[in-house]
């Protein structure tokens, strides 16, 4: 029973893994996509796809720059989970 048990946890953490590390592109995620993500809510996955709508974003920069409420941290949180702009993750400035 006890080798079961650690066979399922590992099975469980395999895949929870597995959903953590696929990239999500900003560019072509839906809005259930987005609403997946933590800290994204209804009315960012809103602001996102309404920006997106305009003009894909081509940089996180571009990103941070029209989407009210996205910031460094939050863009740092958001590429960890898996979010990607043009297929890049999220890289902070240098510190000055």
């Amino acid at each position: 029973m006890k080798r079961f048990v650690t066979s399922a946890s590992m099975a469980l953490l395999w895949s929870c893994g597995i959903q953590a590390a696929a990239a999500l592109d900003a560019n072509t995620a839906t809005q259930a996509q987005l609403e997946q993500l933590r800290g994204i809510g209804v009315a960012m996955s809103e602001k996102l796809l309404a920006e997106r709508a305009r003009q894909p974003f081509t940089d996180w920069a571009d990103l941070l720059a029209r989407v009210p409420g996205v910031g460094p941290r939050g863009a740092a949180r958001l590429s960890g989970q898996g979010l990607r702009v043009d297929g890049q993750a999220y890289e902070p400035p240098p510190p000055r």
